[in-house]
């Protein structure tokens, strides 16, 4: 693994634009390795940059399909021209910290699109993530969303009191969550989540970036903007 980190960040060094290194492109790998060894501040830049074009590569191969929705499994303005996606999880604590960030960039641009993509990967979470897909498919997602992160972590009596609250057809609606339709596309976020080698929840596609973790609103929006 080192050995592998070290031929991408000499290939990096020999391909880095605009970082001053260029004049390192007519030494040998045994004067880069040298020239790495003296200098090892550039190190955690260049990872980072190889990183980034890794993750850029690994969403080119899915970025068509990511960025579209479950039906009605969307935040924000359906047909908007700015696409963020998020992966999601009602039992994650950074995922409910998350919201009001999410709702601030909604708020703020009538032409953002927010794709949710439910990835339950807690314990007693995936019940909650199939209702999900059951307010979707009647039109109440927002509600449904926004209401199962109010009530606290995933349970059976949870879910009812958001199912509730968002005015679902409880019936129809627990039908839908135990299909094969919901069920295939839980199957299609955890094989995108893999992909795109997501550790964990929240995680988001803003524009042509990959972006894991709790970050500032801001943060996604400038990813968004640099799209355009």
């Amino acid at each position: 693994m080192r050995n592998h980190l070290l031929t991408a960040l000499i290939a990096l060094v020999f391909g880095f634009a605009g970082a001053g290194l260029w004049s390192l492109s007519g030494l040998g790998n045994g004067q880069t390795r040298k020239y790495l060894i003296a200098n090892p501040q550039i190190l955690p830049d260049m990872a980072e940059a190889y990183q980034r074009e890794q993750a850029k590569d690994r969403l080119a191969q899915v970025s068509g399909e990511v960025k579209q929705a479950f039906p009605g499994a969307v935040l924000g303005n359906p047909k908007g021209s700015k696409v963020l996606v998020k992966f999601t999880d009602y039992g994650c604590t950074y995922c409910r910290q998350s919201i009001a960030g999410t709702d601030k960039l909604i708020a703020e641009d009538p032409e953002l699109k927010v794709v949710i993509r439910e990835w339950p990967i807690f314990d007693g979470s995936e019940q909650a993530a199939r209702m999900a897909l059951a307010a979707a498919k009647q039109g109440k997602f927002d509600a449904f969303f926004h209401s199962m992160f109010e009530q606290g972590p995933p349970s059976t009596a949870s879910i009812e009191r958001a199912a509730r609250i968002a005015g679902l057809d409880l019936a129809a609606a627990k039908a839908f969550a135990e299909s094969e339709e919901a069920t295939a596309e839980l199957a299609r976020n955890m094989a995108y989540a893999r992909q795109l080698q997501f550790s964990g929840t929240p995680s988001w596609i803003a524009g042509n970036e990959v972006i894991e973790g709790l970050v500032p609103p801001e943060r996604l929006a400038e990813a968004l903007d640099a799209e355009g």
